[in-house]
């Protein structure tokens, strides 16, 4: 038995890659074009381990996904690999629709074809899961209810757009082809590995690096924070117990502004690596221009993934974002090697 993990470099991807292999076992076929945000660096610990098989190469590539399918005799696919940051979908959103939207396409081709030619039973215990993002439910007020899988589609950014299109081309191949799928819906999620674009290891790498660490407006915008961990081990289950046709939240019960996160990892950082000077991190704050449609408030109502499939997150924030603090103080080396010359450009740009 052997799944087929696409995006398997990227920060989740491999993430669930380690998880799923410290964990279960079961050979994994890691599918990834190594674009900026993908990093073999990432899968280090797995070198040697028979049970693991890197490739890279595209989604999109329905001849060399089909034959990755068949010649591994593949029972579920879990989806990741996908263009995920907003920031960058403002700038430039064709990648965006070119791999979140057109590469599931295919991809979905491909497993298509490859299911056509299962037997009955292995054609019902077939899994495509597809892992998706809050974004697609646009946002929230200070006093609405966390989005449920029933709230329907806003999307407010080219990303969240994308993704929640590739959720529809998901559902339609369920219901028009009979495609086994399940569609997962996470919050933000954190923790080691993350590519320091995103907010919580970008301001652990200005911070000390001396650099100003930028916050978006007045710094209020809620984010329901998900620890990496928790989120492999939710899919894990759905793929074990999921309803095909299905859809399941995945979310943290973490519900903090995105000042108070900068704070808290300074306040972190202060304890742990104190600056020369004796001052604190916090100095280094520094507010920026706010993005453009920046949804003001996510949260998840995680309550059908609980009650369905018995799961819950194990980490609340302070214990998770000290183990990413640690993380990042303990790998400072991965860091230099990911901000690249590229990486430090487009920072340069994206919070002048």
């Amino acid at each position: 038995m052997t799944i087929l993990v696409t995006g398997g470099a990227g920060f989740i991807g491999s993430n669930f890659v380690l998880d799923w292999i410290r964990t279960n076992g079961e050979p994994v076929i890691n599918l990834d074009a190594l674009t900026y945000a993908g990093n073999l660096a990432n899968l280090a610990s797995l070198q040697g381990n028979n049970a693991h098989h890197f490739v890279r190469g595209s989604i999109a590539d329905g001849e060399t996904v089909g034959q990755l399918l068949r010649d591994n005799a593949v029972r579920a696919v879990v989806h990741f690999a996908a263009e995920s940051h907003v920031d960058r979908s403002i700038s430039g959103p064709a990648p965006f629709f070119e791999t979140n939207v057109m590469g599931t396409l295919h991809l979905l081709e491909a497993v298509k074809a490859y299911v056509g030619t299962l037997d009955a039973d292995s054609k019902a215990g077939f899994r495509f899961l597809h892992v998706s993002t809050d974004e697609v439910y646009g946002t929230l007020t200070k006093d609405e209810p966390p989005f449920a899988e029933t709230n329907p589609y806003k999307p407010n950014s080219p990303y969240a757009a994308s993704k929640a299109s590739s959720d529809h081309i998901v559902r339609a191949y369920h219901e028009t082809f009979g495609l086994n799928t399940i569609v997962t819906n996470c919050s933000n999620n954190y923790g080691p590995l993350q590519f320091p674009e995103k907010l919580i290891p970008l301001i652990i790498h200005n911070a000390l690096k001396g650099k100003d660490l930028p916050i978006y407006g007045d710094g209020l915008q809620v984010r329901d924070w998900l620890y990496v961990g928790d989120h492999c081990s939710a899919i894990r289950r759905v793929l074990e117990a999921g309803k095909p046709g299905e859809t399941y939240n995945i979310g943290g019960d973490n519900q903090k502004t995105n000042i108070e996160v900068v704070k808290r990892i300074c306040a972190l950082l202060d304890a742990k690596r104190p600056k020369a000077d004796g001052s604190s991190y916090t100095s280094q704050i520094t507010h920026v221009t706010d993005r453009p449609g920046h949804d003001r408030r996510y949260a998840i109502d995680a309550r059908k993934i609980e009650s369905e499939l018995g799961w819950t997150p194990e980490a609340d924030f302070d214990g998770g974002i000290e183990k990413t603090v640690d993380w990042y103080l303990n790998n400072e080396s991965w860091t230099a090697e990911v901000t690249s010359g590229a990486y430090r450009d487009w920072i340069a740009r994206q919070y002048a």
